[in-house]
C-alpha cells in the first residue's frame, strides 16, 4: 500500500497555482480577493512569483485561497 500526502499542496508547484488562480479568478478578481501590489499593479504571472518566492505570507494566502477554490477549479 501506498502512502499518499494528504496536502492538497504536495506536488503542486507555485506556478501551476498562480496559474490556475489566474485562469479561472483573473488578476482583478484576485487582487480583490488578495489585495497584494503583484496583483493589483501591472499583473503578470512571472512578477507575481517573484514576489510570492520571496514573501511567505503573501504566498500563504495565495496557497489557501487556491485550497479553498479546490472544488471550483476542478470543474
Amino acid at each position: 500500500m501506498q502512502n499518499q500526502s494528504k496536502d492538497p499542496l504536495h506536488g503542486i508547484t507555485l506556478q501551476k497555482i498562480v496559474e490556475a488562480l489566474v485562469e479561472y479568478y483573473g488578476f482583478d478578481t484576485l487582487a480583490e480577493l488578495i489585495p497584494i501590489k503583484c496583483f493589483i499593479s501591472n499583473p503578470s504571472v512571472k512578477s507575481s512569483l517573484t514576489f510570492l518566492r520571496k514573501t511567505d505570507w503573501a504566498r500563504k494566502k495565495v496557497e489557501d485561497l487556491y485550497v479553498k477554490s479546490l472544488p471550483k477549479l476542478a470543474k
